[in-house]
């Protein structure tokens, strides 16, 4: 394996190299493909890709979680949850929530996420891998999260709303799933204004190498096609 400025160069047949003494701000490898099982062997050591021309690694430090006992509802966002204003599923639009959240937010904005990554993200749904929550206004998905489960781990890795709350609403119940299913892994990555505001936190890295250690140790119940709320009559 070579490396240029401290990136490793990953070809064929190369390992990652170890994410506890590789960078923490800046890519810790580039190359290879976004194989979904390439993508798998990454989550499980810390790492995630972050982009497809070409395809970055990394393993940011600090890194942020969501607590799975902590979720921060404010009082707007609890009555809300109580009138039930969508209809919450899993798993039953994962496609849509996944090209949904590719979409740019702002007019000339860019997306990370690509045809190559929507192509491998449904390929490991389709394998058992990823997960997604909708929230549903009559028959249209208006908001969303998804992410990749590998045992009792879970990368959030995108939400979209496009009625108020809707992506809060999805985050919401996908981390009451993960509790009741016996997840104590919920991985953001890095940690925004929004995510900080929902219970979000930073931790080091090699805290946050010790506990992915520990959760893909476990064997939670499994995360199947459902509907999780129904719309209130009232």
């Amino acid at each position: 394996m070579r490396y240029i400025g401290g990136i490793a160069v990953l070809e064929k047949g190369d390992d990652f190299p170890d994410p506890a003494t590789g960078p923490g701000t800046y890519p810790l490898a580039i190359g290879r493909d976004l194989d979904p099982r390439l993508m798998i062997e990454a989550y499980r050591k810390g790492i995630f890709a972050w982009s497809s021309y070409p395809v970055t690694w990394w393993s940011p430090d600090p890194r942020a979680i969501m607590p799975l006992d902590h979720f921060h509802v404010s009082a707007s966002l609890a009555r809300k949850i109580k009138k039930q204003p969508f209809r919450v599923t899993l798993d039953c639009s994962f496609e849509e929530v996944v090209k949904q959240c590719a979409v740019p937010r702002w007019a000339g904005d860019e997306t990370w996420i690509t045809d190559d990554f929507i192509d491998s993200f449904s390929k490991l749904h389709h394998r058992g891998y990823a997960h997604s929550v909708e929230c549903w206004a009559d028959s249209r998905v208006v908001g969303g999260v998804f992410g990749i489960a590998i045992n009792g781990f879970f990368s959030a890795e995108s939400m979209f709303y496009k009625e108020t709350d809707a992506s809060k609403i999805a985050l919401f119940y996908l981390t009451l799933s993960l509790r009741e299913a016996g997840f104590s892994l919920l991985d953001i990555q890095v940690l925004t204004d929004h995510t900080r505001s929902l219970g979000g936190m930073e931790i080091s890295r090699a805290d946050y190498l010790s506990r992915l250690k520990q959760a893909v140790r476990i064997k939670p119940a499994p995360l199947s096609k459902r509907v999780l709320v129904e719309v209130s009559a009232i």
